[in-house]
């Protein structure tokens, strides 16, 4: 299939074809370094802001971590052909169902390969039959329990359904179970460890690592936690055990002396601990969960504290929220890492709603709540409905009660198909801080209309960029790198909505904003007041990103903001 002239293809384009590729190499039986690494080249390209089609065709997508010369010239390809030759090959060959064996329970590639190959099976449906008639268990490691399970998962499966879920489905649950494992007598040290550790918007497992005079006693008493339904594995130093809001959480006690080791290794990512053991070998260590051995004497060297581990490394410390592999290594080698956002930073809320619009809670328990929060503003961007007048008169009683607290009279518009406004300029003109945000018809243009709202000189900030919302609606497809541009030339913020479902900007548009120069604003889009408290969730994005104070809007006081706007 031949690409019309001109039209790149998109990121995520590019990391499908990887993905099936890997896919169709693994039921191969393809070396697993090889589909590794296409897997790790997808989700590198599908966190690139810019376009990487453009970096391909200019010979530097190997300048991006994960991606060489073979992957670039497969990148080409797609540009040049429509598809990757090796995925136009194999697609011949292998019947295109088949890598769906693969997301049922108990089906790997290599069974997958073998129901299709020794008993014809190439469709679901098939799949299914086979199942009902009891083929599947003619062969060899395959059993009724086998059958019973593809069956009870083909009459779930609505839609492929993510095997993970949202961070701000578990954070809060985890950082109380770390809690409540502090304070039994055994523990002598507990933290977060995983995918949460390092605030990744979405995990499959809850990871919890812990130090304990009496390992047993710790593992006993987690497991026999009131909310636990099942206890899915129980040792001597590790548990498994199922929650009742169905999360899984991992505990593992570990000796004390390994205690920073460990803690650093199932912190991760995979990818940031295979580079710092890559790198440590040049310098004649040997990296282990456990220990750090230097190769010529065969000292092990074991740290309690996961500083020390950076430090023996050569590393400045690395927060949790940047191991990634992007970077954060090379620049703590050269101790320039930058000092990122904290919680505490942040001054005001610049997106919230009311029961003057969608919200349930009213505007004064709102700005309590902000105010209680240590705020010293709070934007109120009700979506328009009607007259603002009332609403208005509150926030003035309000301001004059609460004072030196101020509740700003803010506003959130849509950008509507032609790019304009929900609210006359006249009306605009009027409020402290409007919000343009795209809510609907995302795959109509949306790059010229956001580009279009960011024209208007009273369009202070762009909420929630892509209008994504993680495992129900894909991202739209914005050009980023343009978004930023504009940005930048007319003096337009753009937000990281900390709504767990949302987080847009994600870390990586984030990122490129940021070391472009515009300033970033961490926003809760609060409907209700629990959801104030997901200033943590968006302030971890921002560290993800990382952002540091200055490059965050609203850790400024109302004032200094106020000499930023057009």
């Amino acid at each position: 299939m031949q690409r019309v002239a001109g039209a790149l293809p998109r990121n995520v384009d590019v990391a499908e074809q990887l993905e099936l590729l890997a896919d169709l190499l693994e039921i191969e039986g393809e070396a697993s370094f090889r589909v590794l690494a296409y897997r790790r080249a997808a989700t590198r390209i599908r966190e690139t802001a810019g376009s990487v089609a453009e970096l391909a065709l200019a010979g530097r997508a190997k300048d991006l971590q994960g991606i060489g010369k073979t992957i670039e010239e497969k990148i080409v390809q797609v540009v040049e052909d429509g598809e990757m030759h090796a995925l136009t090959k194999r697609k011949k060959i292998i019947p295109a169902e088949v890598v769906s064996f693969m997301r049922l329970p108990g089906l790997g590639p290599k069974t997958a390969a073998r129901i299709w190959q020794e008993l014809g099976v190439t469709t679901i449906e098939e799949l299914k039959q086979a199942a009902e008639q009891e083929q599947l268990r003619t062969l060899a490691g395959l059993g009724a329990k086998t059958e019973e399970r593809i069956l009870k998962a083909l009459a779930e499966k609505k839609q492929e359904p993510s095997d993970r879920r949202l961070l701000g489905d578990g954070l809060g649950p985890l950082l109380a179970v770390v809690e409540v494992l502090q304070q039994q007598p055994a523990a002598v040290k507990v933290s977060e460890a995983g995918s949460a550790r390092r605030r990744k918007e979405t995990f499959r497992d809850l990871d919890i690592i812990a130090t304990a005079n009496d390992p047993e006693a710790l593992i006993d008493y987690f497991t026999k936690l009131k909310w636990v339904i099942e206890v899915v594995a129980k040792g001597s130093t590790k548990a498994t055990v199922l929650s009742n809001e169905g999360l899984r959480f991992d505990l593992r006690v570990v000796p004390p002396e390994s205690y920073g080791n460990l803690l650093q290794h199932f912190t991760g990512s995979k990818d940031h601990n295979v580079a710092l053991r890559e790198r440590a070998v040049k310098d004649g260590l040997s990296v282990s969960e456990y220990s750090i051995t230097v190769v010529e004497s065969g000292e092990e060297l074991k740290f309690a504290d996961e500083k020390q581990v950076y430090e023996r490394l050569g590393y400045q410390f690395i927060p949790p929220e940047l191991r990634e592999n992007a970077g954060e290594l090379e620049a703590a080698r050269r101790r320039e890492l930058p000092e990122l956002v904290g919680l505490d930073d942040v001054r005001g809320d610049l997106h919230t709603h009311t029961s003057y619009s969608d919200g349930r809670d009213t505007l004064e328990q709102m700005a309590l709540a902000a105010r209680a929060r240590g705020y010293k503003y709070y934007a109120v961007t009700d979506h328009p409905r009607g007259t603002l007048v009332e609403q208005d008169l509150e926030i003035d009683a309000l301001n004059e009660r609460l004072k030196p607290f101020r509740i700003l009279k803010g506003i959130e518009v849509n950008i509507r198909i032609d790019g304009s406004l929900s609210l006359p300029n006249d009306v605009l003109a009027e409020r402290d801080w409007v919000m343009a945000s795209l809510h609907a018809a995302f795959d109509r243009h949306p790059t010229e209309r956001v580009l279009t709202a960011m024209e208007n000189p009273h369009v202070d900030c762009i909420g929630h960029l892509t209008a994504r919302k993680i495992n129900i609606r894909p991202p739209a497809h914005v050009d980023v790198e343009r978004i930023v541009a504009k940005a930048l030339e007319t003096g337009t913020f753009l937000e990281i909505n900390a709504q767990p479902n949302r987080l847009d900007l994600r870390d990586s548009h984030a990122r490129l904003a940021g070391e472009a120069g515009v300033k970033i604003a961490v926003n809760t889009d609060a409907h209700q007041l629990s959801a104030l408290q997901h200033m943590e969730m968006g302030v971890a994005q921002a560290r993800r990103a990382w952002l540091t104070k200055d490059q965050v809007l609203n850790t400024r006081t109302w004032p200094q903001i106020e000499k930023l706007l057009k």
